[in-house]
């Protein structure tokens, strides 16, 4: 089992900005503890973050026929970018949005995700145990899957 882990604009600064809001892990130190739970559990984890909205678009494409499913923040962009959400349409796999604030007791503009109408759920407000929370449900998701695809394959 895959699974890219996607990260958007600015947390690449977690550890160094608005710790009352994030934390102080930073973004490295996120991907290790996550890269150690996926390895405990036999799945392959790759990270990508990027700043811009159109190098995130082309990573969710090159996850098509590569990866099992997606884990993505999409940070800021989750409010504003309909190209992230019908590039996770597009590749039509599990999507797990995870964000390590609470978005709904943020400001009002903050409240609405975008992306999360091509997500196949969304984690919120754990800090960064939410990384965890996707990785469990992506890898449960993913079995679910192939379990029916077998067993669709035994009967045909």
């Amino acid at each position: 089992m895959k699974i890219a882990v996607i990260q958007g604009p600015n947390l690449n600064m977690l550890g160094i900005r608005e710790q009352h809001i994030y934390g102080p892990m930073s973004l490295d130190q996120i991907h290790e503890q996550l890269k150690s739970a996926a390895a405990q559990n036999g799945v392959e984890v790759e990270f990508f973050q990027s700043n811009l909205e159109g190098e995130i678009v082309d990573r969710i494409q090159e996850c098509l026929g590569t990866v099992d499913g997606i884990m993505i923040n999409p940070a800021a962009y989750s409010h504003t970018s309909i190209a992230i959400k019908d590039a996770l349409s597009a590749v039509n796999m599990p999507v797990v949005e995870v964000h390590i604030s609470n978005i709904y007791k943020r400001e009002e503009f903050r409240q609405k995700s975008i992306t999360a109408g091509a997500s196949t759920g969304v984690i919120s407000g754990f800090g960064p145990f939410g990384y965890h929370m996707g990785l469990i449900a992506l890898m449960q998701i993913i079995s679910e899957i192939k379990a029916v695809a077998q067993a669709q394959q035994a009967n045909a």
